[in-house]
């Protein structure tokens, strides 16, 4: 399974060009059983990656356009009266699916946006009641436009700790751009991908990451990590405990990725900005700025 993942990290690398970092950390993010957020303009490879992902790891995959009149019904589903059985049925929607992408998901109204709540979380969802569990595994890749940008609701902080990892695509480099134009189609790429690690493999490592040893010195590492940030002036407020979970889950995710039974400093300090940086700074901004005095102070730890 390890050569397999090692395969699958250099088949993505030949789609999503130039951007083998947040590849990794998207990879990472999904055998730690967090979910991704991806904030960047439009047209740098958001749902491009997504869609490879789904692909390699042979998942159900949706994409979900949220608009300003999208509706949680319209997400989750809703009952629907049969007139032969007389009863209301539920009638599923495009969230029950193991990969989900949330597209442009701060153009949704509040409301909206609101119904991933429980399905992030709690990976079951709630219609007049009744409770449906989700898809093993469930994984939800959201993107959003910068704030900046005309139309946008601003995601609230308890929407943004669901997610493990906020990540920027950026612009590629000008060899990986000149490449991408004289290159096939993306898509085209895409259905052409091969299925390396199918679900049930995936879940097996996924097990495997919780199975990762952390050393009693790690822990203290981290732990003072947590501690900084809510010492700290430049932080409003520090790394909740759920935060402290997330970041340890990351870690020996990238530790696992690297064959390794346990985790290293260099492991928190490859996964700190994207675990940190959407949950110190308000709102989820300038994330990178925030997230430099914590890099700092890690390296004199």
């Amino acid at each position: 399974m390890h050569e397999a993942l090692h395969q699958l990290l250099a088949c993505a690398d030949s789609v999503i060009l130039g951007k083998r970092t947040q590849i990794r950390l998207a990879v990472c993010c999904l055998l730690a059983k967090g979910h991704l957020l991806i904030e960047d303009i439009p047209g740098v490879g958001k749902t491009t990656l997504s869609h490879a992902l789904a692909h390699l790891f042979g998942l159900g995959y949706q994409r979900i356009q949220f608009t300003s009149d999208i509706l949680p019904a319209d997400i989750m589903g809703s009952a629907v009266f049969d007139s032969r059985q007389n009863s209301f049925s539920f009638r599923q929607g495009p969230l029950f699916n193991q990969m989900i992408l949330a597209d442009e998901i701060n153009r949704a109204t509040p409301k909206a946006q609101s119904a991933l709540l429980e399905a992030m979380e709690e990976r079951q969802v709630t219609v007049e009641g009744q409770t449906y569990p989700l898809p093993e595994p469930f994984f939800v890749i959201a993107t959003q436009n910068p704030s900046y940008q005309i139309g946008t609701f601003p995601l609230p902080e308890s929407q943004l700790d669901r997610f493990l990892m906020r990540i920027e695509l950026g612009y590629p480099s000008r060899q990986a751009e000149r490449e991408l134009l004289i290159g096939q189609p993306r898509h085209r790429l895409i259905k052409n991908l091969p299925v390396y690690l199918p679900a049930e493999q995936l879940a097996a490592l996924q097990h495997e990451v919780a199975g990762v040893h952390v050393a009693p010195a790690l822990l203290d590492y981290v732990l003072a990590i947590i501690d900084f940030t809510r010492h700290c002036d430049d932080y409003p407020c520090g790394l909740s405990p759920r935060a402290g979970l997330s970041l340890l889950a990351a870690a020996k995710a990238w530790a696992l990725m690297d064959q390794r039974g346990a985790v290293l400093p260099e492991d928190v300090q490859a996964v700190l900005p994207a675990v940190a940086g959407h949950r110190l700074s308000p709102g989820g901004r300038d994330s990178g700025a925030t997230v430099a005095p914590i890099l700092r102070q890690v390296a004199v730890l």
